[in-house]
């Protein structure tokens, strides 16, 4: 198994679970670390904290490991759930 840490920051935590369900996922668990279980993959919604750059601007900041049986299993998963979570300004 090969796995990769990624952080996605401004996006909400239910959020990002619900993309892996999109990709075919089911949770796990309850609690964190909230679990994804796919074919061939699994990822891990780690941890989520509050980073400040000033004083009324702050983001969330999730962290997630992904982990695939090969590093082109884990390089689809990541692609796929990066165009997921593409956000495009106006």
């Amino acid at each position: 198994m090969i796995d990769r840490i990624l952080e996605f920051r401004g996006i909400d935590r239910g959020h990002l679970g619900t993309y892996f369900e999109e990709l075919g996922g089911r949770r796990a668990t309850a609690d964190f670390p909230f679990i994804y279980n796919g074919e061939g993959w699994s990822a891990e919604i780690l941890s989520e904290d509050e980073i400040s750059f000033t004083k009324a601007f702050t983001v969330n900041s999730v962290h997630i490991r992904f982990i695939a049986e090969s590093g082109e299993a884990l390089e689809k998963l990541i692609k796929n759930y990066r165009y997921k979570t593409t956000r495009i300004g106006g």
